[in-house]
């Protein structure tokens, strides 16, 4: 079968490129882009471009009518992705709360939690954040420690997270706690308001971007019972849920596909582009960036078609994953000056996130057990 987009589809891929082109900063790349999405300044702008968003219909335009979309299909949520993500992701984290969040809140969410979040969302005035991996457990979600115990009409939290992005700014965190057991059957779901008395947030330094990992400790964390998404031990089934949205809602495909254009035409410009190993190099690179597309596009195939998800997404995050690194390492390799302070930023960017592109979105390790357990079916340990 061969691929192609209607017409519709690139109509709209156009509207979001002029868009971009109106709305972005002359400086995107170099004074925005390259800090990483969860920078402090490039969260601030997001506010104002979320607006914008809002006001020609673009933020949720995938969404239901009924919560502020236009039920779209999700092939122009996949044309959403690309095109945001390839230009450095100007919603910041908004494009968490419109991939997984909401979906989960429209799923599994109260009318209140429905009326409150949701109209919240859809209007791009509020920032989340996912409080999943820990210290211990990693993003081994059934591992989680830590415990929200019933008290008072509600909970109190203890514990701690890693991993987390946007948790500097953000209003809410889509939380995992354990309320009993010790098995994911335990797992409970909490909408977090980060301004909760006991919450303590701490950037964790790295190259990867400017504040983009942190640690969120969590002590005697009053959350009312009106915060818990589903029923208590429900977790593990919304997470699930949830996870698939997240695995490939940021279209790193396309991104690596973009950077390894960008560097050839770098090559060239310098010169350097004729040795048969640098061509070489970048079909290898850029065989993989396709790989990751029709993965992703087969994933998106299923949720057009209202299938029921499978171990095909965690197959597409590693992909992902492994464009990503091959469009980094052929950059590194062949241009290394361009991954400078000051570089070519757009080269710069691409390096910088396939340096967290193994933990952003579900560490490739537990991706890889995924796989294991679900598409190849093999046994615990094997």
């Amino acid at each position: 079968m061969e691929f192609g987009w209607s017409e519709p589809e690139r109509n709209y891929r156009a509207r979001l490129r002029a868009f971009l082109a109106e709305n972005l900063p002359e400086d995107w790349w170099s004074e925005y882009a390259r800090r990483g999405p969860s920078a402090p300044k490039v969260m601030a702008f997001a506010r104002g471009f979320n607006a914008k968003m809002v006001e020609t219909g673009l933020l949720t335009r995938h969404w239901p009518r009924q919560y502020g979309g236009e039920d779209a299909p999700p092939w122009e949520h996949l044309i959403l992705s690309e095109e945001m993500w390839s230009i450095g992701e100007p919603r910041s984290c908004a494009y968490m709360a419109t991939n997984f969040i909401g979906p989960a809140i429209m799923a599994y969410g109260t009318p209140e939690q429905k009326a409150y979040h949701l109209g919240r969302i859809a209007a791009g005035d509020v920032y989340w954040c996912q409080g999943f991996s820990e210290p211990s457990a990693g993003s081994d979600l059934a591992s989680l420690r830590t415990t929200a115990t019933a008290a008072d009409g509600g909970y109190l939290i203890n514990g701690s997270k890693i991993w987390t992005s946007y948790a500097h700014s953000a209003d809410y965190c889509m939380l995992l706690a354990r309320t009993e057991g010790a098995t994911r059957d335990g797992i409970t779901v909490f909408l977090l308001d980060m301004r909760s008395k006991g919450v303590t947030v701490r950037p964790i330094p790295g190259m990867a971007g400017e504040q983009d990992f942190h640690e969120i400790f969590l002590d005697d964390v009053w959350a009312p019972s009106e915060a818990r998404l589903g029923e208590e031990g429900s977790g593990w089934a919304i997470v699930r849920t949830a996870l698939h949205g997240e695995r490939v809602g940021a279209a790193r495909h396309e991104a690596a596909a973009r950077a390894v254009a960008h560097a050839v035409t770098y090559l060239k410009a310098c010169g350097r582009f004729d040795e048969p190993v640098v061509k070489t190099r970048a079909v290898e690179a850029l065989a993989a960036t396709e790989a990751a597309r029709l993965l992703v596009y087969d994933v998106f195939d299923r949720r057009a078609k209202n299938l029921p998800p499978t171990a095909d997404t965690s197959i597409a995050r590693v992909a992902m994953m492994l464009s990503d690194k091959a469009a980094a390492n052929f950059i590194f390799e062949f241009a290394p000056e361009a991954v400078c302070l000051d570089g070519d930023p757009k080269l710069f960017t691409q390096v910088m996130k396939a340096l967290a592109s193994g933990v952003a979105a579900g560490a490739s390790e537990i991706q890889l057990n995924l796989i294991a357990r679900d598409h190849l079916h093999l046994p615990s340990g094997a």
